[in-house]
């Protein structure tokens, strides 16, 4: 016989407020705010829109993947390492920084070009990862896999950012667990999706209206909803109260080790931060350019 399916349940709930963040960007933050630390492994969720003009130039990374999902518009990148692209609408950019990495992040601007809107996620690195080499993995928005609960005529659909959902997995490979799903809802609907066992998970409400497994209340926009992870809850049930409603599914392994935080170097205590910073200010160990690379988008 098989088991009843048991779903998590909304345990926290924080609205992301809009915030002045980077050169003129504003973001709505959530994790990474004093209402919501000690997510492990999720560091920080920013939902930003880049006016004209604005953007995120050169700054470093060490100790925590960083994860780009444009939802609108087109964003550039190009790093000290020598890499250099562009993310489109739909697509995603998973950036593990690793031992050290100087990059800059900065929008496509134009007459006829959409005003860009995404969402970044800031994932700690496994400390065994943290001085690992920086990776890219990449997806545009053709080559992100869907899943379609319904059927691919019907009303539902999952992009497989990472992990699995409903027989469809996706290529990129996190070091670390850590599985992301975007639903959305053409019309009202519910959905299940598994979830690992003991993993942190939330959800973030973009669009619309949600609840969340047989509790009625309803969840709205902009709020960052955090779910129970109690062994016997093997998943969670969604349920889109409107048509168009769109929400981004996170989960992520929890890992045992220390956050020591100093704006974008993450490791594991304060001895290894200060060893960051002077690694960055003498230009070694993954910071060899730190004083002599300029990238040519940042300066744009």
């Amino acid at each position: 016989m098989a088991l009843a399916r048991v779903s998590r349940q909304v345990v926290k709930k924080v609205l992301a407020v809009e915030t002045a963040e980077g050169d003129g960007a504003v973001v709505r933050r959530s994790i990474g705010t004093m209402q919501l630390r000690n997510l492990t492994p999720f560091l920080m969720l920013d939902h930003f829109t880049i006016s004209k003009g604005a953007g995120f130039p050169d700054h470093p990374h060490r100790g925590q993947a960083t994860v780009t999902y444009m939802l609108q518009g087109t964003s550039r990148h190009e790093d000290s390492a020598g890499h250099k692209g562009t993310i489109d609408t739909g697509g995603v950019q998973w950036m593990c920084a690793g031992r050290g990495i100087i990059h800059a992040e900065m929008p496509v601007q134009g007459t006829d070009i959409p005003e860009p809107v995404g969402l970044q996620l800031w994932i700690d690195l496994p400390k065994q990862f943290k001085m690992s080499e920086p990776s890219y993995q990449e997806l545009n928005a053709t080559q992100i896999p869907i899943a379609y609960p319904e059927g691919p005529d019907g009303p539902i659909k999952i992009k497989v950012i990472s992990g699995k959902s409903h027989g469809v997995e996706s290529p990129v490979r996190p070091l670390g667990g850590c599985w992301y799903f975007h639903a959305t809802f053409d019309k009202k609907g519910s959905i299940w999706q598994d979830i690992p066992e003991g993993w942190t998970t939330f959800l973030y409400t973009l669009k619309g209206s949600v609840t969340v497994g047989d509790d009625p209340a309803v969840h709205a926009a902009y709020y960052t909803l955090v779910l129970s992870s109690d062994g016997e809850q093997s998943g969670i049930k969604l349920t889109a109260l409107e048509d168009g409603t769109s929400v981004v599914i996170i989960a992520g392994e929890p890992l045992d080790q220390t956050v020591f935080q100093y704006g974008p170097f993450v490791m594991t205590n304060r001895e290894e931060i200060q060893a960051t910073l002077m690694d960055y200010q003498l230009g070694r160990n993954g910071f060899e350019k730190a004083h002599k690379w300029k990238s040519v988008i940042g300066g744009l």
